[in-house]
């Protein structure tokens, strides 16, 4: 029988975040838009709590603004989307807080909510598409981005598919490195095939509105 608090709620985690001076990269549609070392890796110490994954979640920066590395393995369907649906959506939910302010129960100007997926978009909804979110209940809400100003893209991998981003400047209200090292991040991957990985606790806490529960991310450089 699993505990009532899942083991991963009592650790608060402080993830190294590298600066990645490269991105994003001006490269040809085939080529990697972003390319995250190993020590970006965000470990969520699932085997805590007995869990699997089926991710790999990476997270870097610069002076510019946050790149985005997904990648999804263990799939024998193609990924499902719709961006008239992004809930019921396969894909990366991604929440930042440019002030890791972890002592409110309640969002501010400075949390974000962007989603990435990989099919979904476009005319004949097989591009993919990126959304962004209010967050629920937030005393002030962030500026909405112009998600046109995000590069963005998919890869279609053996047994998945690859997310590459990058969040600038631009678009993280309150961004600013070298005065707020330390932000807030939690994140989110939803597959209707092989089923959702969280940072850390899952859908019987409310990290989508709370960002008390979400982990720290250390800008390192």
């Amino acid at each position: 029988m699993p505990p009532i608090v899942p083991n991963r709620f009592l650790v608060r985690v402080s993830h190294p975040c590298p600066l990645v001076k490269d991105a994003p990269r001006d490269t040809d549609d085939d080529d990697h838009l972003v390319e995250l070392p190993e020590s970006a890796r965000i470990d969520n110490f699932a085997a805590l709590d007995e869990k699997e994954n089926f991710a790999d979640v990476r997270l870097g920066w610069n002076d510019f603004g946050l790149a985005v590395q997904v990648e999804v393995k263990g799939k024998s369907q193609p990924a499902v989307g719709d961006s008239d649906k992004p809930s019921a959506s396969d894909g990366l939910r991604l929440w930042i807080d440019t002030r890791d302010a972890r002592a409110s129960h309640r969002g501010s100007r400075y949390c974000h909510q962007f989603s990435f997926f990989p099919v979904g978009g476009g005319a004949d909804k097989d591009e993919p598409f990126i959304t962004q979110s209010k967050i629920n209940r937030a005393l002030q809400d962030a500026p909405m981005a112009s998600l046109a100003d995000v590069p963005f893209r998919s890869h279609r991998v053996r047994g998945g598919y690859r997310l590459e981003a990058f969040l600038p400047a631009a678009v993280l209200n309150g961004f600013d490195p070298q005065e707020h090292p330390r932000l807030g991040v939690y994140y989110c991957i939803r597959d209707q095939e092989v089923g959702d990985q969280f940072l850390s606790v899952g859908w019987d806490f409310p990290f989508g509105e709370d960002p008390s529960l979400w982990a720290v991310l250390e800008l390192v450089k």
